[in-house]
């Protein structure tokens, strides 16, 4: 079987060989050493360049290094970086106005992480459970989708259906229940069965799980049926969000059968959130939710820092002035377009899925095989930067910067770089 050159230079070897000494093991990279970026590109060490396809899983949407966010940054950095909450800052109320008034919900809570983001969900919708909703202490039980990511933590990973997540974790947290992705019968069925389920939390597309982009509706279903049976529709589009799959967020489409928008009761945001250049993330609420927690009950040394708000306001800002959720919607189209005509001839894709610009391949293999990090390896060879997720499947992700020329540039990589594994 064909195997591509893993030939690495003595400079990138030395960081390589550094980070294995020094770092924890708990990563397994592309064998690439980035030293700078700028839009769609970035360049290694030894001064190579390549096109991002995996854009720091959907962190840096607006390009690396976007000159606006920089300099944002950097103006806000020679003023104030950090107050705690234990005082007011100038930044944290025009970020919360800002980012409130463009997602339309009364409240936000500013984290850092997006596992953070996720955690301060869980709590807003166990309190809300317990004073609003009225479910008994200690009762309450949030539902998950199966095969998803919601990060590390070990309440998040409780519901993670992913064994590399979970061994050897346990003990997990109680009150965590998961139901399969994209089944709506599931989802009633527990739902009618037990007056204690204060929420739902779901990706809108699965990210991590190889791009698993649910049924039409299937969205709309469930919020309706949370509506119905008194649970917080929760929409994780840390991911998802920020332009990446052609709109602001996969829920803004999101409608009843009279055509009446259903929004969620909690977004939680990240990544994009700064344009890749610092921790922030958010969640996004109605006052009925967000005031359950009181002073003292919740919060973050780092959360809503001043730093963190200015890059955020003009990480978003940058997102709507160069409409960068309507380029994703076309480059995607062009780029799934040119990835089935690559599957008709070559077999190795055996589905090509996506939306906007979150895209992913299913290599015909077996998970455990090796076949789709070869071909991640050859794709760097050739100047493309992806990698596998979930054994099999190739997440093809660039910075919604990226343009018609450079989608063809990729689609040309990507077909030179399957032939040399065409069974």
């Amino acid at each position: 079987m064909y195997s591509p050159s893993t030939h690495i230079t003595a400079n990138s070897l030395s960081y390589i060989e550094m980070e294995d000494r020094y770092g924890a093991h708990n990563y397994h990279p592309l064998p690439v050493v980035l030293e700078r970026g700028e839009g769609i590109w970035v360049w290694d060490v030894d001064n190579v360049r390549y096109m991002d396809f995996l854009s720091s899983y959907s962190a840096v949407n607006q390009g690396h290094c976007h000159p606006r966010i920089i300099h944002a940054m950097i103006e806000q950095a020679k003023k104030l970086t950090l107050t705690s909450r234990a005082f007011y800052n100038n930044q944290l109320g025009k970020a919360e106005k800002f980012m409130s008034e463009l997602f339309g919900y009364d409240k936000v809570l500013m984290m850092n992480s997006g596992v953070e983001a996720v955690e301060t969900a869980l709590k807003l919708t166990r309190k809300w459970a317990y004073k609003v909703k009225g479910v008994e202490t200690n009762k309450a039980r949030i539902l998950f989708a199966k095969e998803n990511f919601h990060g590390r933590t070990l309440a998040v990973i409780t519901a993670s259906t992913d064994p590399t997540a979970k061994n050897e974790y346990g003990p997990f947290m109680p009150g965590i229940g998961t139901i399969p992705y994209n089944n709506i019968e599931a989802l009633e069925k527990e739902l009618a069965g037990d007056p204690n389920i204060a929420g739902f939390i779901v990706e809108p597309i699965q990210g991590e799980a190889g791009v698993f982009v649910p049924d039409e509706g299937y969205l709309a279903k469930a919020a309706q049926l949370c509506q119905q049976y008194n649970v917080l529709f929760i929409a994780d589009e840390i991911q998802t969000g920020i332009a990446r799959t052609g709109t602001m967020l996969v829920t803004d489409t999101l409608t009843d059968d009279d055509g009446n928008r259903l929004k969620p009761d909690m977004i939680i945001l990240g990544k994009a959130l700064s344009g890749g250049t610092m921790p922030v993330s958010a969640v996004l609420c109605n006052d009925d939710i967000m005031l359950t927690i009181q002073p003292g009950e919740h919060g973050s040394t780092f959360g809503g820092n001043p730093l963190a708000c200015a890059v955020a306001m003009e990480a978003l800002q940058v997102i709507q002035d160069e409409q960068l959720a309507d380029n994703a919607a076309r480059m995607g189209e062009l780029f799934r377009d040119g990835l089935r005509q690559i599957a008709s001839k070559n077999p190795l894709i055996q589905i090509v899925r996506g939306k906007g610009l979150l895209n992913a391949i299913v290599i015909d293999s077996d998970e455990d095989s090796g076949l789709a990090w070869n071909i991640c390896m050859e794709f760097k060879n050739n100047g493309l930067l992806a990698k596998p997720t979930h054994g099999n499947k190739i997440r093809l992700a660039p910075p919604l910067v990226i343009n018609e020329e450079q989608i063809r540039q990729a689609l040309t990589i990507i077909e030179k770089s399957l032939e040399p594994f065409r069974k």
